[in-house]
């Protein structure tokens, strides 16, 4: 796809395609309006025919109208106007993006009146952007055939090219639209990386997605194997790698964005890499086990955001921190009641094999903490207590410090990609005691699972500014829409470039 947009009247606009909107309860935009005059009527005419009652993402394609520059123009459903929020926003995007028909190269968007409350131009252009390339994104690559509704949509193979009509000159709106391309850049290597098969995407691959992704951007990279991570002691790491024959990795990607010499203050991504997980020892039922790929959606998550930091340029630093192995059982896998030492010299009793995300980040941000960063998130599909917590509309947000935590949910908010803050209280620490080691890897089962993980990561960021990002519930779906989302790409990114200015 590419994208640009313009100062244009929308009925003289020259494209395949024109969208305009209607809602339910206030029927025709002022664009939607616009055209119809231009075309004596012919919008209002589809409406009173009941052929468009502006039900959220419905659409009527018409065809061959007087009056205008277009060879088509969709009209799309905006629903009810005190219900038109961002998601209502996308829904209508998809919808136009799905529906303008075969053949479809230009497509004009007259959508600067679909006023969002709250929302400036730009992040409506930007928001287009990721919403028309989420439309059109499609796992393919290991189909002997592409998936319906992939591809070029029957247009010979030219990219779409998407004009975003502008009310006035702006030239905020011509940077949002590079934000948005590339933010569905960072999120669809994420959802890439994110669907792939555990026999594909193991972390040998994903270390070679990281040296190409250093390659292609410019960013610095290093990876460890068993034998130096073994030299760091990171005992807690290593001890959910011994079941498997995969062997483990440890990534470190660097954005050096801020200019000067060396590499100071960097933002620390650290990002679960889990490329499979069966529990371990703790086998985790087998419905569903196929979903257990998405374990590595936080390494996926850190891979898509320095992607898309690499393409924009902030001038800031960051760092990209992924340990990622499997959790498989055998012989030599770890048992519950083992104690192991983490990098950071403190001991764990791991009660619970499956609840093994937290024995490796714990020593990636321990490593994290040698770049001196500013601020350190890590990224998780931790904690099912999430899921059943937040569903999966927010990720869940866990910081003692109050500030970086607003400065999140800023970004969350900002960025259409929403994070709900949860308690990290000391009480619950309570939880984590072990008779035998300094801590137990798990607290209470059924008991606030979620807060106490990142109770446990806790303790191992002490005098660091931290958050955790709970992803479990929203990194990926199951079912028939089963794919990972490429979350929290977006309000990864949004924070970066936050800091940055």
């Amino acid at each position: 796809m590419e994208f640009n947009t313009k100062t244009a009247a929308p009925e003289s606009i020259k494209v395949d395609c024109l969208v305009i909107g209607s809602f339910e309860d206030q029927g025709l935009t002022a664009s939607a309006r616009r055209v119809d005059r231009a075309t004596g009527g012919a919008i209002r005419a589809a409406v009173a025919s009941g052929d468009m009652k502006g039900k959220r993402g419905s659409l009527v394609v018409l065809r061959s109208l007087r009056g205008v520059g277009c060879a088509r123009v969709a009209l799309v459903g905006l629903g009810k106007s005190a219900d038109f929020g961002d998601k209502a926003f996308a829904d209508a995007v998809s919808a136009a993006v799905r529906g303008c028909g075969a053949g479809v190269t230009t497509l004009a968007f007259a959508a600067a009146d679909w006023k969002v409350t709250g929302r400036s131009p730009a992040w409506a252009a930007r928001a287009m952007v990721t919403a028309a390339r989420a439309t059109r994104f499609r796992s393919d690559e290991l189909k002997t055939k592409a998936s319906a509704g992939s591809g070029d949509n029957g247009n010979g193979g030219r990219p779409l090219r998407i004009t975003w009509l502008a009310e006035r000159r702006d030239r905020d709106l011509s940077h949002a639209l590079q934000q948005g391309e590339a933010i569905a850049n960072g999120m669809e290597l994420a959802k890439r990386l994110g669907n792939l098969p555990a026999n594909v995407c193991t972390p040998d691959y994903l270390a070679s997605q990281a040296r190409k992704l250093a390659r292609d951007w410019g960013l610095g990279v290093q990876v460890l194997d068993r034998r130096q991570i073994a030299a760091l002691h990171m005992g807690s790491f290593l001890s959910v790698t011994n079941g498997s024959e995969q062997p483990p990795r440890f990534i470190v990607l660097r954005y050096r964005g801020a200019g000067g010499r060396g590499f100071a203050d960097p933002i620390a991504l650290v990002g679960k890499g889990i490329t499979f997980d069966s529990g371990g020892i703790s086998l985790k039922p087998g419905a569903q086990m196929d979903e257990m790929k998405f374990d590595m959606c936080g390494a996926a998550a850190v891979f898509g955001t320095m992607r898309a930091i690499a393409e924009l340029k902030p001038k800031i630093n960051v760092v990209g921190v992924v340990p990622s192995c499997e959790n498989l059982p055998s012989g030599r896998a770890t048992k519950p009641g083992d104690i192991v030492t983490s990098m950071s010299g403190q001991t764990i009793e791991i009660l619970n094999t499956d609840a093994e995300g937290r024995l490796i980040l714990c020593d990636a941000l321990t490593y994290a903490q040698r770049f001196r960063p500013a601020a350190i998130i890590d990224i998780a599909t931790l904690t099912g207590a999430c899921v059943v917590a937040l569903g999966n509309v927010h990720s869940g947000l866990f910081s003692q410090d109050d500030a970086l935590a607003a400065e999140l949910l800023a970004a969350a908010k900002s960025a259409g990609d929403s994070a709900w803050r949860m308690p990290v209280d000391d009480d619950y620490q309570e939880q984590l005691k072990s008779n035998f080691a300094d801590m137990a890897n798990i607290g209470v089962p059924g008991n606030a699972g979620a807060v106490t993980a990142a109770c446990f990561l806790a303790r191992f960021v002490k005098g660091q500014r931290w958050a955790h990002l709970d992803i479990a519930g929203t990194a990926y779906r199951g079912g028939t829409a089963k794919g990972a989302t490429g979350r929290p790409v977006p309000l990864l990114t949004e924070f970066v470039l936050t800091r940055a200015v």
